[in-house]
């Protein structure tokens, strides 16, 4: 399974999607941030972030990164976001019982997001079929 995320393909695909992702996640904090200023509890900010951050992200992820269609691939997609969505919500809540505040335990909860989300992605949604 290692190997598989060592080839010139997977570095390729990694690289476009922190470019891409770094766009998506710079839409979806400044969305859960502006929740947060606007008086919405975390857990709300998030979801709307998530559900707005999903549908940018659903024809970036496939046609830039990936280079695939997402056709067929909605459910998958979504239920991938479903667990990274309650993933989020469990490192923002353990960090700001450590004390941080909402928004910087966003942003700290963003690394391993990223790294969860693209495995799941390269893994599961666009899986090169053989």
């Amino acid at each position: 399974m290692i190997s598989r995320f060592h080839s010139a393909d997977v570095r390729g695909q990694l690289i476009r999607f922190v470019l891409v992702g770094a766009i998506n996640t710079a839409f979806g904090y400044a969305i859960y941030t502006l929740g947060l200023f606007v008086g919405l509890p975390y857990w709300l900010a998030s979801l709307i972030a998530l559900l707005l951050g999903i549908a940018m992200s659903f024809f970036t992820q496939g046609k830039f990164v990936f280079r695939t269609s997402l056709t067929g691939r909605l459910p998958v997609f979504v239920a991938m976001w479903a667990v990274i969505y309650l993933a989020n919500i469990l490192l923002i809540r353990i960090l700001a019982a450590w004390g941080a505040n909402y928004y910087l335990a966003g942003a700290l909860a963003l690394i391993p997001v990223v790294i969860l989300s693209f495995s799941l992605n390269r893994l599961v949604v666009f899986r090169v079929q053989k």
